[in-house]
């Protein structure tokens, strides 16, 4: 078991299991659930969403 939550530092202890981002062509970054291939949220700043992996990820089993 995997485990993830902030440390208060401005930074995550572990990595969020089943999601991954990527980069849009906009530049942007966007979550998707690796489970369902369903896209989720936009990050509305510029920069990644803190402590999930970038695809392709490698860390996480296969649809994990």
């Amino acid at each position: 078991m995997t485990w993830q939550k902030s440390s208060g530092d401005g930074f995550r202890r572990g990595s969020v299991t089943g999601r991954t981002q990527f980069q849009r062509p906009d530049g942007l970054f966007q979550k998707r659930d690796e489970r369902t291939g369903a896209f989720m949220e936009v990050k509305q700043t510029q920069g990644k969403f803190k402590g999930v992996a970038k695809e392709p990820d490698g860390r996480d089993t296969e649809n994990s």
